[in-house]
């Protein structure tokens, strides 16, 4: 089959021998560089890839190809008639050969082999040099492929453009140094502290309790409660900013004219200002660090929590995943009132629980006809998961720990009835995996001006500082007119890398391994640097929908502990690894750092 009838789309602009420079030396030479295709570039020009994005096809999911005529037509090899899977084209006369047939063909063009020495990979659209038998790279042969691509993506929002962070620059990391106090310091240390009491007694030879460890009591099913409430309260973070002062409740009250009593609320007075839940949850972090171990009835944070959300305010069970974002939207709502400027939520700078909590996530929307994507961005303060269920050795990222895991769980019967278990890493992979959207969801095509079929990829542009993974246990459907609760087991990592979801991750797999950025996605580059994750607390449940009951593993100096309301006691590793988790928390292992083992005595 002769390559006129394969109507290739190939031109590298106007290629004709002899059009090398007037005093013959070359415009482009890089010693890195192939031989060969140094030669093409003395002969044609600086840029001789300067048209080429006109012969790029892109497809679903932004991959790229050469474009031909007619598109279904099965293109052969020119010599052997064969068609393997890998075939190139010549950059110069478009003849398609494979790998096997590639050396010859610049023997056959005898009068000028160097400019048919060069050829691209017609399914992927990357140079191959036939004299070398391999890949080669070009800077403006990427350049061209990459606008391919971009001309064809569409860059929208549904609110607001993506919120771009503070400092764009990158910024050198510095070194965590451990601090130890001078002559003055530890003058002003002893004068002015005192050492923490232990739960257990002056008994030396009784293990200590860790700071901040309190139970909380139950005020009538208010597990759903006292669980978020201890993750919130342990979330390094946030528990820094409210050590630290950041939110002070007597300044924020008399900056507010809002020094609220109960009682005065309760009688109806219209004056009185609503209740500042960072003002409760700072009386919280106050009480559970003071150093006193005896349980705390959180009954001013309910009274709070009820006038925020007065549609859940009963002592029936909620959800603790609808109180943990209740809590947070309270929050929010409170500081941004206080600031007097809307922020975006994405951008983390509103207030101290999308500074800590918030991402950006990033949904494609991708034509199957032509390739055209639709790209939209939204804050995020935790991400939702379906318990899909997954072979265990093919799970992403399964370390030789995870294995031994599985060993364990498999002969303790944590495996379902059809071999299968379920993994967080597994999750995620479901989460970011392409989703062919159904005829009832075709969306409009700018390129194509149709409703066309499409297809639905989702990834996460910004990565929050802790990452807050919700694992949908519980099913409602309308059409049976049910619920039921999902007790599938799920295995899930003490460390976690979250880079293979992240949206720069995403687009490489989608477009190769280019070197220029999309999309203006050096956030995502930045986000590489920090995207491993340590857990510090997991929230479980137990028992049906509508009996059930929660609680809370902390991981403190690398030890567990079991929080059930009013009563905490120390576990191990393999109890957690074995609880029906249902909320978990990471935070980035930059900011995870291990308590001293010999604590002030």
């Amino acid at each position: 089959m002769s390559r006129n009838s394969l109507k290739i789309h190939l031109s590298i602009g106007k290629i004709q021998p002899g059009s090398e420079n007037k005093n013959g030396s070359p415009v482009y030479t890089d010693s890195g560089t192939c031989e060969h295709l140094s030669e093409l570039r003395s002969r044609v020009g600086s840029n001789p890839f300067f048209n080429f994005r006109g012969c790029v096809k892109v497809r679903p999911l932004g991959r790229a190809s050469i474009r031909r005529e007619p598109p279904n037509e099965l293109v052969r090899c020119g010599a052997c008639g064969q068609a393997p899977p890998r075939l190139y084209a010549c950059v110069t006369c478009a003849a398609v050969f494979c790998r096997v047939h590639a050396p010859s063909h610049p023997v056959g063009n005898a009068s000028d082999p160097s400019l048919h020495s060069i050829a691209v990979d017609i399914d992927r659209a990357e140079l191959f040099c036939c004299g070398c038998r391999d890949q080669v790279y070009d800077r403006d042969f990427d350049a061209a492929v990459v606008l391919a691509q971009t001309e064809a993506t569409v860059i929208g929002s549904i609110q607001d453009p993506p919120p771009q962070p503070e400092n764009t620059r990158k910024r050198r990391r510095v070194e965590y140094k451990p601090w130890t106090p001078d002559v003055k310091e530890q003058v002003l240390i002893v004068g002015n502290s005192s050492p923490l009491p232990s739960q257990l007694g002056n008994d030396s030879t009784t293990p200590e309790v860790q700071w901040g460890l309190r139970g909380l009591n139950n005020l009538g099913n208010t597990c759903f409660m006292n669980s978020v409430l201890q993750a919130l309260l342990h979330t390094p973070p946030l528990r820094n900013y409210f050590l630290s002062d950041k939110h002070n409740r007597y300044f924020c009250q008399r900056k507010n004219n809002s020094v609220i009593t109960r009682s005065s609320s309760d009688n109806g007075n219209k004056n009185s200002t609503m209740l500042c839940l960072a003002c409760d949850l700072d009386a919280m972090f106050s009480a559970v660090f003071s150093g006193d171990w005896t349980p705390i009835s959180p009954a001013k944070f309910l009274y709070s929590w009820w006038k925020h959300a007065s549609n859940l305010a009963s002592y029936e069970q909620q959800d603790a995943h609808e109180f943990f974002i209740s809590v947070l939207d309270g929050i929010h709502e409170r500081m941004q009132n206080d600031k007097g400027k809307a922020l975006s939520p994405g951008s983390g700078d509103c207030c101290i629980a999308h500074r800590v909590f918030s991402g950006i996530l990033r949904s494609d929307v991708m034509c199957t006809a032509c390739g055209f994507t639709s790209t939209t961005y939204d804050p995020c303060i935790d991400i939702s998961l379906d318990l899909e269920l997954s072979q265990g050795s093919s799970a992403k990222m399964t370390s030789k720990k995870s294995h031994n895991t599985h060993k364990k769980e498999a002969e303790s019967g944590k495996f379902s009835q059809n071999g299968r278990i379920s993994t967080l890493m597994g999750c995620l992979d479901h989460f970011t995996r392409p989703e062919k959207l159904g005829s009832d969801q075709k969306f409009f095509c700018q390129h194509c001006q149709v409703r066309q079929e499409s297809l639905k990829q989702m990834s996460i542009r910004k990565l929050p500082l802790v990452s807050c993974f919700h694992i949908k246990r519980f099913e409602h459907s309308v059409i049976k007119k049910m619920s039921r609760k999902v007790d599938h087991y799920l295995q899930f990592p003490f460390s976690l890398d979250m880079s293979p979801y992240l949206s720069s991750s995403i687009l490489r797999s989608r477009f190769g391994n280019r070197i220029f950025s999309f999309d203006g996605d050096e956030q995502d580059a930045s986000c590489e640097s920090s995207s491993e994750f340590e857990l510090f607390a997991v929230i479980t449940h137990t028992g049906k929908l509508d009996a059930g009951h929660y609680v809370t593993y902390l991981r403190l100096s690398n030890q567990w502990y079991k929080c059930d309301d009013a009563w905490i006691t120390q576990v191990s590793e393999s109890i957690v690894r074995a609880a029906q988790g249902y909320m978990m928390f990471y935070v980035q292992k930059m900011l995870y750092y291990k308590a001293s083992e010999n604590q002030v005595s």
